[in-house]
């Protein structure tokens, strides 16, 4: 589903270039749950982020479902990711003037969950994270832990092969964090989905079928 191959992603700091990721072989099969960590400044929310499309490669290959976004224009990694992957910030990054439902409906305006049918699964989604009763009722009106359940539903709601998360518990006590994320791991076993996940929590990661440091994918580690 994923393969990485000699990626290098570069950030200017004044006239100096400096490497922000390096990944000289990573591959993660089809409905595989891998948690990525390290230490800071190993490039976790980058390399999340070249997974997304939301930046481009500077060199090597960056491979989704058969497709090589490295070489797609941005329009293209936009629709791409629109239709393949669902994200989960940290901040969760809802809108506030709108109910739970209409935040999780504006993740199907660009992707495949788009059309007659996005309310009705927008609405089972709600429903299966235990918010029937909180459809209606906006970010301000509920708790952080139903907000995070509400931002898992929006990167669910177009049914992406891809769901990528970055550090998704870090403002959740950890029994609250721990229960998001199961439910999360649950929905994507019964649909084969990929899930990719950023964390500095190991009790987040050994929840997860594969540990990646990031460390060890250098091509000066190997």
């Amino acid at each position: 589903m994923i393969h990485l191959h000699d990626v290098k992603k570069h950030y200017r700091q004044g006239e100096n270039s400096v490497l922000a990721c390096e990944v000289s072989d990573l591959r993660i099969g089809r409905g595989e749950q891998v948690a990525l960590v390290g230490r800071s400044g190993t490039g976790k929310t980058t390399l999340l982020h070249l997974l997304a499309g939301i930046l481009r490669a500077d060199a090597g290959t960056v491979e989704i479902a058969g497709q090589r976004i490295d070489a797609m224009t941005e329009p293209q990694r936009d629709r791409f990711r629109g239709q393949h992957i669902g994200m989960v910030y940290q901040t969760f990054n809802l809108l506030q003037p709108f109910t739970a439902l209409e935040n999780v409906l504006l993740g199907a305006l660009f992707g495949r969950g788009a059309g007659h049918d996005a309310e009705a699964r927008a609405k089972s989604l709600l429903e299966r994270v235990g918010l029937a009763d909180r459809m209606h009722h906006r970010p301000s009106e509920l708790s952080v832990g139903q907000v995070q359940r509400v931002a898992i539903c929006r990167a669910l709601v177009n049914d992406p092969e891809v769901i990528l998360m970055d550090e998704p518990l870090g403002n959740q006590d950890k029994a609250t964090g721990a229960q998001v994320l199961d439910l999360l791991l649950q929905l994507a076993r019964e649909g084969n989905k990929t899930v990719v996940m950023v964390t500095h929590d190991p009790e987040s990661a050994q929840r997860m079928q594969r540990t990646v440091d990031l460390a060890t994918l250098r091509r000066s580690a190997s």
